[in-house]
C-alpha cells in the first residue's frame, strides 16, 4: 500500500516542478494546451522580421525609427511619462500583466520608480490593469492544466499577484469545486494512458502527477480509491 504523504514527501515533488505539462505512458510531463492571454507570446523587445520576397529568407529589421528612438529616449530619459506608457502599452499590447509584473518590467527597461508607478495607477483607473480580473483569469488558466490549490497559488505569485488577492481567488476556485474537478480530470487521464500496467505502477504515476500539479494529498486519495482500485494507507 501506498502512504500518500510520505509518497510526496519521499519523492521530493515539488509543485510546479511539471506543473505546464500532462502525464504520458511513460510518466514524463507533455505540455498542455498554453494559448491564454496572460502567458505572453511575445515581447514588445523583439525585434520584427521582414521576409525577402527575393530571397524567399526572413531578415530582422532594423530597429531604427520610433521605435528604435522611443528605446534611446528611455536611456536618455528614465523619468519621460509618456514614453515610459507608450513602453506599458506595448507590453499589454503582447499579454495582460498584474500591476505588480508590469511595474517591474517598466523598471527593468530603466524608468524611473515613481514614474512607473504613476503610469501603473493611471493605467488601472482608466481599466486597462485590473487586477481581479487577471488573477481570475490565472485560476481559469491554472484549472486548464489541471493544477491542483498550491500549484495554483504558486502560478500566481510568479505572475505577481498580490499575495491577499492571490489567496483570495484560490479560496474562490476551491469553493466552487474547480480544484476537485481538475484531479479527477488528471486521474482519467493517467488512468487511460496507464490502462494495462500494474495497478502500483498506475497509482504511482497519479500520485506522482497529482503531487507536482500541487493536489492536496486528501483529494488525490479520493480519485485514486476510485479510478485505481486501492486505497492509499
Amino acid at each position: 500500500m501506498i502512504d500518500a504523504e510520505a509518497f510526496i514527501a519521499q519523492h521530493g515533488l515539488a509543485v510546479g516542478q511539471d506543473a505546464g505539462g500532462d502525464v504520458s505512458e511513460t510518466g514524463l510531463s507533455v505540455d498542455a494546451d498554453r494559448s491564454h492571454p496572460a502567458i505572453p507570446a511575445q515581447d514588445d523587445d523583439a525585434v520584427p522580421q521582414h521576409h525577402d520576397r527575393h530571397s524567399g529568407r526572413r531578415t530582422r529589421r532594423s530597429s531604427w525609427g520610433a521605435h528604435g528612438a522611443s528605446r534611446q529616449k528611455t536611456l536618455d530619459d528614465p523619468c519621460d511619462i509618456d514614453a515610459c506608457r507608450e513602453a506599458a502599452l506595448r507590453l499589454l499590447d503582447c499579454s495582460d500583466r498584474s500591476s505588480h509584473a508590469l511595474r517591474e518590467r517598466l523598471i527593468g527597461k530603466g524608468y524611473d520608480e515613481t514614474v512607473a508607478d504613476s503610469v501603473v495607477v493611471r493605467l488601472a483607473e482608466v481599466g486597462l490593469i485590473n487586477d481581479e480580473a487577471y488573477a481570475q483569469s490565472v485560476v481559469r488558466y491554472c484549472a486548464g492544466r489541471m493544477l491542483g490549490e498550491r500549484g495554483t497559488l504558486l502560478e500566481l505569485s510568479r505572475k505577481g499577484v498580490d499575495r491577499a488577492l492571490a489567496q483570495q481567488a484560490v479560496n474562490q476556485a476551491r469553493d466552487a469545486g474547480v480544484f476537485i474537478d481538475s484531479a479527477w480530470e488528471l486521474g482519467r487521464r493517467v488512468a487511460m494512458r496507464t490502462a494495462g500496467l500494474d495497478p502500483q505502477v498506475r497509482r504511482r504515476r497519479f500520485w506522482s502527477a497529482g503531487g507536482r500539479k500541487g493536489h492536496s494529498p486528501d483529494v488525490l486519495r479520493d480519485v485514486s480509491e476510485s479510478l485505481f482500485g486501492d486505497r492509499p494507507q
